[in-house]
């Protein structure tokens, strides 16, 4: 799969249940290999391997460039060999609200504590329906993102979120 991505994402409520709502969960292992000018992810999803590369935004809005391909379990272990340190290691619960699916990621590790919810969509302002367990945006903070989280886990920061998400 090839295209353009606009994601947003969001903090999850620490008391309010997703697992229940979920038609599907994978377990997710990705690492990253070195690249200037774009993010090249490793990820292992279940028994199955993926390569992704992710450009950054070119004009500051939340479009940008994906290329995503299934590759074999067996290229992705070897692709991992070439990862920069940290891996992130999560499970992906899959919940439908309205016309949108969100991604519900519960993280592990360095990053236990951690749950996000992304949802993607077809253009910046298209409306989308919440589901209860969503809580604040956190799209354009930096920290979120899985590239970061490896570097500066969540365990280092964790008291600068809101109570209600830790």
């Amino acid at each position: 799969m090839s295209g353009f991505e606009i994601e947003r994402k969001f903090l999850v409520y620490k008391d309010r249940d997703f697992k229940s709502h979920a038609f599907s969960s994978s377990r997710i292992k990705q690492g990253y290999i070195p690249a200037k000018g774009a993010t090249v992810r490793v990820r292992i999803r279940d028994d199955k391997g993926y390569l992704t590369i992710k450009a950054p935004s070119v004009d500051g809005s939340l479009k940008r460039y994906e290329f995503e391909k299934e590759i074999t379990l067996e290229e992705a272990e070897q692709l991992f060999r070439l990862c920069e340190k940290g891996v992130i290691d999560k499970t992906r619960y899959l919940v439908k609200s309205g016309d949108h699916v969100f991604e519900v990621d519960e993280f592990y590790g360095d990053n236990e504590g951690l749950v996000i919810a992304e949802v993607e969509l077809g253009s910046e302002d298209e409306p989308f329906e919440k589901p209860d367990f969503v809580g604040m945006e956190v799209t354009r903070d930096r920290r979120f993102t899985n590239k970061n989280l490896r570097l500066v886990p969540y365990l280092i920061w964790r008291g600068s979120v809101p109570e209600e998400f830790r």
